[in-house]
């Protein structure tokens, strides 16, 4: 069951418990765009080794209020006020795609966060040995090109794809991705019926409204984060996948590198793309993390 926390701030932040209700607690950031909605292989998985799995929708996703102008440290504050009250002293923070960054904020400022993990998580815009958008496919590119104009033209493209992004099924999805899908991420789209239904419930959820997420997102993905990697003190474990056209190969090879080497525990994967990479791996990311537990 949803439920719905109002911040300090009067903006309101969808929620969702599942998995293990007395497990130790996982806040599971979602990409861009996206929504609380669960994998259903996660929640099973979290429930079989004692995790409880706490997800959100972001600022400006589905029901949650938009937080115009927001940068990627603006989740901790959110997220802190959600611990506190959940009465959550230590947790796990996740995050995929571009909830990558909001992880890692929160592993550098989320108090009681122990451990953190990153899958094909977005690397910084503007920084002198990432070429941001080299390896992406044709609509990131478009989309961050947008997104560099200003917030009328990303408006614009976002406004443009939501009708197709919140119709259909799994194929459907595919079909309209097609340019930032590599092989491998299609054939797991397709193949396992959860994976494809978990993200196309995902985005429909969180474009339910409009695409202020999605765009504040884009837009704060060419803006400084708002803090600085060699804050982390936390252990980060990292996953990318080498055929991924969505977040490429390369942002994650820059982060390993940046990311403190002491608490970087590095998962650079041949073969794997965007999305195969969490049906192969998953068990083994939370095993990662629960020996932080």
């Amino acid at each position: 069951m949803t439920q719905q926390l109002r911040l300090s701030d009067g903006r309101v932040l969808d929620y969702k418990i599942s998995g293990a209700q007395d497990g130790f607690p996982l806040l599971w950031i979602h990409g861009t765009p996206g929504a609380y909605t669960v994998f259903s292989d996660l929640e099973g998985m979290c429930r079989e080794k004692g995790v409880k799995l706490i997800t959100m929708s972001r600022a400006g996703y589905g029901s949650s209020t938009r937080q115009r102008g927001r940068c990627i440290v603006d989740v901790v504050p959110d997220l802190k006020q959600l611990t506190e009250h959940l009465n959550i002293k230590r947790c796990f923070v996740a995050g995929w795609s571009g909830g990558g960054p909001h992880a890692l904020a929160c592993a550098a400022g989320l108090p009681g966060c122990v451990a953190t993990l990153v899958i094909a998580g977005v690397g910084p815009w503007n920084v002198e040995d990432l070429d941001f958008l080299n390896g992406q496919g044709e609509d990131n590119v478009n989309e961050f090109n947008a997104a560099l104009q200003g917030e009328d033209a990303i408006r614009q493209f976002c406004e443009g794809e939501r009708p197709g992004m919140i119709k259909g099924d799994a194929s459907d999805l595919v079909a309209a991705m097609s340019s930032i899908l590599p092989d491998v991420d299609k054939k797991a789209l397709l193949e396992n019926d959860t994976l494809g239904q978990f993200l196309v419930d995902n985005i429909r959820e969180g474009l339910k409204i409009n695409s202020d997420g999605w765009i504040d997102d884009d837009l704060a993905f060419i803006q400084p984060w708002g803090f600085d990697l060699n804050e982390i003190k936390v252990p980060v474990l990292l996953y990318q996948g080498s055929e991924d056209k969505m977040v490429p190969f390369a942002h994650g090879e820059w982060l390993a590198k940046h990311i403190p080497s002491e608490f970087c525990k590095a998962h650079l994967l041949q073969g794997q793309g965007h999305i195969s990479i969490v049906l192969g791996q998953l068990e083994a990311m939370l095993d990662g993390l629960l020996q932080y537990r």
